[in-house]
C-alpha cells in the first residue's frame, strides 16, 4: 500500500524564539499516512485550538512544520521540483470554511471554475471547458443554466460551497482537505454538502480529510476519526467505536456535551464541570488539568497511543495494559470502505 501523503512527527510552533514565553505549540509530534488506495474519509475533530486547521494548512503545503516532514509520494514538500509541485497541487485540493471569501466579487462565478482548467491545461477548446464545468456542476446537484453567469452575492451559501466542491472535482484530485466545509451553511443544506463529499469518495475514488468541531456531521460522513486535543491525538480509529464507545476521557466529555433530543436525559454535569478547568497545566498529558480520572503519572509523562481494539487507539494511561503503537502507525488501525467500515455492525 503506497502512501499519497505522509505526515511524519510534525510539530508547529507559533510565536517568539526558542525560549520565548509567547510561543504556542499548535501541533505536537503528529503523524499520519494517507494511502493512495483505497479512498477513505477520515474526520479530524476537536474544539477550537486543538490544531485542526494548522494540520490542514500543513497538508496543503501552506505552512512549514517547525519539526518533522510532510511527504508527497515519498518526497518532502520543501524539496519538490516545479513539476512535482504542479502534480501535488492537482492531486491535493481544498474546500475552505467560508465559501464567500474564496470569491472575488469583481468576477462572475465562472471565473473560479475556468481558472484551474486553464492553469492545468484540462481542456483544449472552449467547448471542452464548458463541458467540463457543466459536468462538475451537475455532479454536485447544480443546474449550469441557473448558476453560470451570476455573481457570488446572487447565490446562496450552499450554492457557493457546492461550486467550490465542483471546482475541486474538476481537477480529479486524489485527496480533498475539507476544513469546516458546512459550519457556515444553513442546517438544511449541510446534508447536501456532506452528500457531495461522500459522492466524490464513492464515485470518483477521492479520499477526504474532513476537519470539523461537529461530531454529528463527522459521524454522518466518515469511516475513521482522529480526536485532537491541544495539538495532540487523544483517540483515533473506526468512527463507530470512537463515537459509540469512547475510551479517552476527553472524547467521553466531548460526546457527552452533545445535546440530545430526549427530555428525560440528564445533561452531562461531569463534562460541564471538567470543562471549566484550565488546560495545559501539566508537563505530561495535556488533558491532565481537565481530566476527571487524572493520576499522578499523567502529570509526569505523556501517554503513548495504546491500541485498545484492533481498530482504535487511545492516548490515556487508563488503558496502559494494552500494547502501545508508534504514532506513525496510527493509520494501520483505520478501517477501509466496505465490509470493514462498521466493525460494530
Amino acid at each position: 500500500m503506497s502512501a499519497l501523503l505522509e505526515v511524519k512527527h510534525i510539530t508547529k510552533v507559533f510565536g517568539g524564539g526558542l525560549f520565548s514565553r509567547n510561543r504556542t505549540v499548535a501541533l505536537q509530534d503528529f503523524s499520519l499516512t494517507i494511502a493512495s488506495e483505497p479512498p477513505t474519509i477520515t474526520a479530524v475533530v476537536g474544539e477550537s485550538g486543538s490544531g485542526k486547521t494548522t494540520l490542514a494548512r500543513m497538508l496543503l503545503g501552506l505552512e512549514t512544520p517547525t519539526e518533522g516532514q510532510v511527504l508527497y509520494q515519498g518526497k518532502d514538500l520543501q524539496g519538490l521540483s516545479t513539476a512535482e509541485w504542479h502534480s501535488f497541487r492537482r492531486d491535493v485540493q481544498v474546500v475552505f470554511q467560508d465559501p464567500f471569501e474564496v470569491y472575488n466579487p469583481f468576477y462572475k462565478i465562472d471565473h473560479v471554475l475556468k481558472t484551474p482548467i486553464a492553469k492545468f491545461g484540462l481542456a483544449k477548446s472552449q467547448q471542452e471547458v464548458r463541458a467540463l464545468i457543466e459536468e462538475a456542476l451537475q455532479s454536485v446537484g447544480l443546474r449550469p443554466e441557473n448558476t453560470l453567469g451570476r455573481r457570488p452575492h446572487q447565490l446562496s451559501g450552499g450554492q457557493r460551497q457546492r461550486i467550490m466542491v465542483a471546482r475541486a472535482l474538476l481537477m480529479r484530485p486524489r485527496l480533498i482537505v475539507a476544513d469546516e466545509p458546512v459550519s457556515m451553511i444553513d442546517a438544511s443544506l449541510r446534508a447536501t454538502i456532506l452528500g457531495n463529499l461522500r459522492q466524490l469518495n464513492e464515485e470518483f475514488g477521492i479520499s477526504v480529510i474532513y476537519i470539523t468541531h461537529d461530531l454529528t456531521t463527522a459521524y454522518q460522513i466518515s469511516e475513521n476519526i482522529i480526536v485532537m486535543y491541544s495539538g495532540s491525538v487523544a483517540e483515533a480509529g473506526a468512527i463507530d467505536l470512537v463515537v459509540k464507545q469512547p475510551q479517552h476521557p476527553y472524547t467521553q466529555l466531548l460526546i457527552g456535551s452533545v445535546p440530545q433530543p430526549d427530555p428525560d436525559r440528564r445533561w452531562n454535569t461531569e463534562a460541564t464541570a471538567a470543562s471549566t478547568a484550565a488546560a495545559g497545566a501539566s508537563d505530561g498529558c495535556k488533558f491532565f488539568a481537565r481530566c476527571p480520572h487524572a493520576m499522578s503519572k499523567c502529570a509526569e509523562s505523556t501517554p503513548p497511543l495504546f491500541q485498545t481494539d484492533p481498530h482504535r487507539l487511545a492516548a490515556c494511561y487508563l488503558h496502559e495494559e494494552s500494547p502501545s503503537l508508534p504514532a506513525e502507525e496510527m493509520a494501520s488501525v483505520f478501517v477501509g470502505r466496505g465490509a470493514d467500515a462498521s466493525p460494530l455492525a
